[in-house]
């Protein structure tokens, strides 16, 4: 009789709800944790388990992801009361799947390998579509054995998987080099929109033309649709490139290496929270700019 892979999975937004579906239809004998009712309810619909007592849902596990927002998060699920740390069974697996600095990365594999516990750092991107789908890509470092304990649960959650090295730390360093990307693309993206619209082209058009043309990009294509349809709930949010430039600005600081480009777009998403945006959508550093300028933007009502 082959013994069930238990997987528990932490952080049950956009993309921890989508590993955790992944694992539960791969065959895993799957938890899911959070402290929001509604969205255990959800995983519990689905014929999985899922409880708000993470020491309790670690006992006995083969691997768990931590999919939450930040480091203090994942050092409460960790390291906390009753956290994971000190509740699953020496050899057992953690990927920290959470966007972090790197040096936070290694002294956590570091603290859980004085545990006996295997740490993979294993960012991951793809969004929620992606995720639900079990394809997202897991930028990863760590152990042989890590990677070989988690594969089961990589190999649930995962359409791609990068081995980066053998100490945590890396995946966290390419998973800044990627947020770096991702945050100056989307607000360059609203920038030409905004840009655009000020001198009367209509939303649309620009989106029409640019996705045909060399000036597209991915998060051209993926984010401007949010503002097409005015819909700025949250896939990823203002406060989350907040955090992550924070993070691409203080290891060039450390590194000594200039970011411009970094730190404007930083700028521009501290902008936007400080507007009362950062619960909205990323899409919605677009509104820094109709601020300034008085543009319309889709779904303003006429005046």
């Amino acid at each position: 009789m082959v013994t069930p892979y238990k997987s528990v999975i932490v952080g049950l937004g956009a993309m921890g709800m989508g590993a955790a579906l992944s694992a539960f239809r791969a065959g895993h004998e799957t938890v899911g944790c959070d402290i929001r009712d509604e969205a255990l309810a959800a995983l519990r619909s689905t014929g999985a388990q899922a409880m708000n007592n993470i020491s309790e849902a670690g006992q006995n596990a083969d691997a768990a992801a931590i999919v939450v927002v930040n480091a203090e998060q994942m050092e409460a699920v960790l390291f906390g009361d009753n956290g994971l740390a000190n509740a699953m069974p020496q050899g057992s697996v953690i990927l920290g799947c959470a966007t972090v600095a790197a040096e936070y990365a290694r002294s956590t594999g570091q603290r859980l390998a004085d545990k006996g516990l295997l740490y993979l750092d294993a960012p991951i991107s793809g969004g929620s579509v992606k995720s639900a789908r079990g394809e997202l890509s897991v930028m990863a470092s760590g152990s042989a054995d890590a990677f070989a304990r988690a594969k089961p649960l990589l190999d649930a959650i995962a359409e791609k998987v990068f081995e980066l090295g053998d100490q945590p730390g890396l995946g966290s360093t390419m998973k800044m080099v990627n947020q770096l990307l991702a945050g100056v693309h989307i607000a360059t993206a609203m920038e030409a929109l905004a840009l655009g619209v000020r001198c009367g082209l209509g939303a649309e058009k620009i989106f029409e033309v640019i996705t045909a043309c060399a000036g597209n990009s991915w998060m051209f294509e993926n984010r401007v649709p949010h503002v097409l349809d005015a819909d700025y709930s949250p896939r990823s949010a203002i406060n989350i490139f907040v955090k992550d430039l924070g993070i691409v600005l203080e290891q060039g600081k450390k590194s000594q290496f200039p970011l411009p480009l970094s730190a404007a777009a930083h700028q521009q998403y501290l902008s936007a929270a400080g507007l009362g945006l950062g619960g909205e959508d990323d899409a919605a550093v677009i509104k820094v700019y109709q601020k300034l300028t008085g543009i319309a933007l889709p779904g303003d009502e006429p005046n």
